[in-house]
């Protein structure tokens, strides 16, 4: 059954299934398209055209070529048009939302979230596009001078998630294009109108064709395969999964390719007996269900002292009671489906096994009827570090209870993961905070809060979690080369 989206939309025409290179909507050369679908109903809401590797070269040889003009502008005339895409982002959130909503599952008022989100790091580069700075080095002889400037790294290539199918797209080609590089964009093959939706207000905003190009495909290998060893692309970033990151950078060894890479997280949160219950419980139901779950933050082990473990269990359970999973159109929803039939079976799977290897059931822990990719809020007690779901990334509505007795008890098992992205605790103790927040091996620390991201703060992990930057200040250093320029006989 496929449903109608773009009667939906205040603006029809944002409601795109064609791919985007050079400034024009293109079918895929032999005609082909895949079907994108509505999670929580199972229905046809797209057939979007699937492209291939050929189409994927022509997109970076246009890209490449567009470049050279825009690398020329100024940085104010390249935020101009930013901040007109930005305009439009916001002037265009429901709809965008309404998008989002059909393709990925979320609830609209998390889609909305995530369209101001969004939009907030276009404006950010825009701005930060034109704090580019360079460096005069004080040389040891008299009749030199040493300069330092920044220039665009060149074609970018980049490929998105389908968790956040807009601001992960917006985070990496905000900073690329202030700077003055072009892109090649593929997003997730489950949710690439948001990307489509994204081009066709760039383009109203100004964006000049070729610099920011969208390759539809179901055929990720192939795609991924061009993008990482084409001599033009020089430099790929990435969110997604670490497995598929390794495998990209070693693809793209053989050039030489710079990346930034947004891998896989296996979050703590710690929760010490002094924390105040009150403002824990939202936090971590943010951290644990937001989008059912299914984000890269979120929190995979929750560690709570023994002294609270009864009491945070009890209070964990009647908040989660109240849950409403549905669709996007049934305002009474809370919470939204996963993203496929494979990411239940998944969840499923993690939960069977840590029951098998001891863990007990608070509350859910069984398989849905009816239509949609639903698993319902599922918490589990009774877990130790020796079972396999604590090193595993769950990606769905699972909280994961473990207590411990100590500080130092509480660090190490949050440390005990090769992941490093985002953790959490909570607690009243000053010196606490300074010294656990120093201890935890992370990118991110939130103390005594969760929703930690926003587009001036440097996003990013240690360990197999990634490498560089997304985000405030640092976030543009990724997508700029350092020339340094020696100017002799001056004297």
């Amino acid at each position: 059954m496929t449903v109608q989206l773009a009667d939906q939309l205040s603006d029809p025409n944002l409601f795109r299934q064609q791919a985007y290179i050079n400034g024009q909507w293109k079918n895929a050369d032999n005609g082909d398209t895949f079907a994108v679908m509505d999670p929580a109903t199972g229905n046809v809401i797209a057939q979007v055209a699937n492209l291939g590797a050929s189409q994927t070269v022509t997109a970076i040889e246009i890209a490449d070529q567009a470049m050279r003009k825009w690398r020329l502008q100024t940085a104010k005339s390249r935020a101009d048009i930013l901040e007109s895409w930005y305009q439009l982002i916001l002037l265009n959130t429901e709809d965008l939302a309404i998008i989002m909503s059909a393709e990925q599952g979320k609830t609209l008022a998390e889609s909305r979230g995530e369209i101001s989100y969004s939009a907030s790091f276009i404006k950010w580069f825009a701005e930060e596009g034109k704090r580019v700075y360079g460096d005069v080095i004080p040389l040891a002889q008299s009749d030199r001078r040493g300069i330092a400037i920044k220039q665009p790294i060149g074609v970018v290539a980049a490929i998105t998630p389908w968790n956040f199918p807009s601001a992960m797209i917006s985070r990496k080609v905000g900073p690329a294009l202030s700077v003055g590089c072009a892109v090649v964009l593929k997003p997730a093959a489950e949710t690439p109108l948001s990307a489509l939706a994204l081009a066709e207000l760039g383009e109203r905003a100004g964006l000049p064709a070729g610099l920011l190009n969208i390759v539809t495909s179901e055929d990720a290998v192939a795609v991924g395969a061009v993008l990482t060893t084409h001599a033009l692309v020089k430099k790929l970033t990435f969110t997604g999964s670490t497995p598929v990151g390794k495998l990209l950078m070693a693809q793209c060894a053989s050039t030489v390719k710079r990346t930034s890479m947004e891998l896989g997280g296996n979050a703590p949160i710690i929760v010490f007996d002094d924390a105040d219950l009150d403002l824990v419980m939202p936090g971590v139901i943010n951290a644990k269900f937001r989008n059912s779950g299914q984000t890269c933050i979120s929190a995979n082990r929750i560690l709570v002292q023994k002294g609270i473990y009864q009491e945070f269990i009890e209070r964990l359970s009647a908040a989660v009671a109240e849950f409403d999973f549905g669709a996007y159109t049934d305002k009474s929803s809370s919470h939204g489906p996963l993203i496929t039939a494979k990411a239940v079976e998944n969840v499923h799977a993690k939960v069977k096994k840590a029951i098998e290897q001891g863990a007990t059931v608070v509350c859910g822990g069984q398989l849905s009827d009816g239509p949609g990719h639903f698993y319902p809020a599922t918490i589990l007690g009774n877990l130790n570090s020796d079972m396999s779901i604590f090193q595993e990334e769950i990606f769905g509505p699972v909280a994961a209870i473990y207590s411990f007795d100590t500080e130092q008890q509480a660090v190490e098992i949050a440390n005990d993961t090769p992941f490093g992205l985002a953790a959490y605790f909570y607690t009243e103790n000053m010196r606490r905070c300074w010294k656990v927040s120093e201890a935890l091996e992370y990118g991110m620390v939130g103390v005594n809060e969760t929703a930690i991201s926003a587009e001036v703060v440097p996003f990013g992990g240690f360990k197999e979690s990634g490498q560089g930057r997304e985000g405030s200040k640092y976030g543009v250093d990724d997508y700029l080369e350092i020339k340094y320029i020696c100017m002799g006989n001056v004297d």
